[in-house]
């Protein structure tokens, strides 16, 4: 019962992550209808509002991982295009400081 209670929570107030009053506040229709006890009702937005924490932080710390193995793959190409101007700038400076060798002399 609490997964459908759950669901039509999450599909009413449209969210992912809900706080417990919000749970509480919905659940309330449900008491006043009969459907649930107060004491349950509570129960309930107490284990709702602790699983969406819980589902929330698995998410950002997925999220978190992610966005660091992102960032990482782009450093490491960063660094691999640096490297490659700095050797062309490199054989540009050399071309540059060797005076140009004219035709005939030795």
């Amino acid at each position: 019962m609490i997964d459908v209670i759950k669901k039509t929570l999450l599909a009413g107030v449209g969210a992912a992550v809900i706080t417990k009053e919000k749970v509480e506040e919905a659940l309330g229709d449900y008491v006043k209808q009969g459907k649930v006890k107060a004491e349950d009702a509570r129960i309930i937005a107490d284990k709702i509002a602790e699983q969406g924490r819980k589902e929330f932080d698995e998410v950002s710390h997925t999220l978190g991982a992610k966005i660091k193995d992102f960032v990482a793959r782009s450093d490491s190409q960063t660094t691999a295009r640096l490297a490659a101007l700095e050797e062309r700038i490199l054989v540009l400076e050399t071309k540059l400081a060797t005076p140009p060798t004219r035709s005939g002399e030795p």
